[in-house]
């Protein structure tokens, strides 16, 4: 894992470090490189492990979790760090350590996304503006033997289930183990349009906008015969988008 960002999870709870650890996983740009269960451990294996960011635990006996962020601006290199506990109390107190993020038990994968996202701003700045103007016309989406090159203007829509973010041309459905938040960030400059917290819709293929009920509306694309929810909070800006 070449240039990966190595990351510690400290929680004293066991299944709430295996579950953290489990929703990373997919994320290849992050690589576990150990374990804590208490805030003395955290900051020896951040002496040893030098990790560039901690996922951290709040309420945890002896040393918490924000004596344990105070304690880790002695470092030479000091971590990013992600709170991650049940408790919305601390938010205040978390981000006067700088914290690039508060993640609240249980975990909602899209929030996870968007700190991972944070974090890959904060430890690898982007290039400069002459290094983006070849911008990359593919979709790469690895399957268990090959990665398939897929052209975003094939691409009907995208939408997430089970965990799993699921790509839909004409012919063929894809999987893939980005988020759809990542898969938004990645279509940037292309026709994408979020209809509802787990889809995203290509506009070119839009036919039909139908009143369903409760404010929302069916969404029917040209070539598929299945309907697609639009979220209510989303139906005006589809509108906008859409019309002349």
């Amino acid at each position: 894992m070449k240039n990966a960002i190595k990351a510690l999870v400290v929680d004293d709870e066991r299944f709430s470090r295996e579950e953290l650890i489990y929703l990373l996983k997919p994320y290849e740009s992050i690589q576990i490189i150990g374990e804590a269960d208490s805030g003395d451990e955290a900051v020896m294996k951040s002496i040893q492990l030098q990790p560039d960011v901690i996922f951290l635990d709040v309420e945890m006996p002896k040393m918490n979790g924000m004596e344990v962020a105070a304690s880790l601006q002695e470092l030479k290199k000091v971590p990013a760090i992600i709170f991650a506990t049940a408790y919305p109390d601390f938010a205040v107190e978390a981000f006067r350590h700088e914290a690039v993020d508060y993640l609240l038990k249980p975990y909602d994968e899209e929030q996870l996304g968007d700190a991972i996202t944070r974090l890959k701003k904060k430890l690898k700045p982007q290039e400069p503006e002459f290094y983006s103007k070849t911008k990359p016309s593919k979709l790469a989406v690895e399957g268990d033997e090959d990665i398939h090159y897929l052209d975003p203007a094939d691409i009907m829509f995208v939408y997430r289930e089970d965990r799993v973010t699921k790509i839909v041309e004409k012919e063929k459905d894809y999987e893939t183990k980005w988020t759809l938040k990542e898969v938004e960030q990645r279509l940037k400059g292309f026709p994408f349009f979020r209809i509802h917290k787990s889809y995203l819709v290509n506009l070119d293929y839009v036919d039909r906008l139908t009143p369903w009920f409760n404010g929302a509306y069916q969404l029917e694309l040209r070539g598929k015969k299945e309907k697609l929810s639009v979220s209510r909070n989303y139906v005006k800006d589809l509108r906008k988008q859409l019309e002349l």
